[in-house]
């Protein structure tokens, strides 16, 4: 997994008040929803955290975001060849993904994988310091689970909509020499 783009030519940033909400849409009223009406609320109550991608030569054209999130997963809802690997605490601390989108002016750019990386990365820094066992994603439709499959996402045995990628193997993503 890789991110092809520069970052020079794009940058991530936590949501702000400049950023242009109302012009984004990626095609999924509920996405565009989100980001409209609910994502700096979620922000300001601290249940979400969500990202922007922008240009630096146009900082307030949105041309993707997501969010991430503390969450707990039961340990029985994962695969035993993971759970044999954890302690055996009832509920195992995760990154939740909670949504990830781009705007459709932008699709086919390499976008997506750029924010899943930035994602990743974010996620595995914060590890260190707030446990996390794995990057949980619950797909929006059978095209996200695809998007998600392709960079190493592995389905919940009783749950194909919910995917996730264990820390270890992001770890291993960004720890390469």
């Amino acid at each position: 997994m890789s991110a092809n783009r520069d970052s020079t030519v794009w940058i991530v940033e936590p949501l702000g008040k400049t950023h242009d909400r109302a012009d984004f849409s990626c095609g999924n009223e509920s996405l565009d929803r989100y980001l409209r009406n609910q994502a700096t609320q979620d922000a300001r109550r601290r249940v979400a955290a969500p990202f922007v991608l922008v240009q630096p030569a146009n900082p307030k054209t949105i041309i993707g975001y997501y969010t991430l999130s503390a969450f707990g997963i039961t340990l029985h809802d994962l695969p035993p060849d993971i759970t044999k690997k954890l302690p055996s605490y009832p509920v195992v601390p995760v990154t939740l993904l909670g949504r990830l989108a781009i705007d459709r002016r932008y699709t086919g750019q390499g976008a997506g994988e750029f924010l899943l990386v930035d994602a990743l990365q974010r996620a595995y820094r914060q590890s260190s310091q707030i446990a996390a066992a794995a990057v949980v994603v619950d797909a929006i439709d059978e095209q996200a689970a695809h998007f998600y499959r392709h960079f190493e996402f592995t389905p919940f045995p009783d749950k194909p909509g919910r995917l996730f990628i264990p820390m270890k193997t992001i770890v291993e993503l960004f720890d390469k020499p």
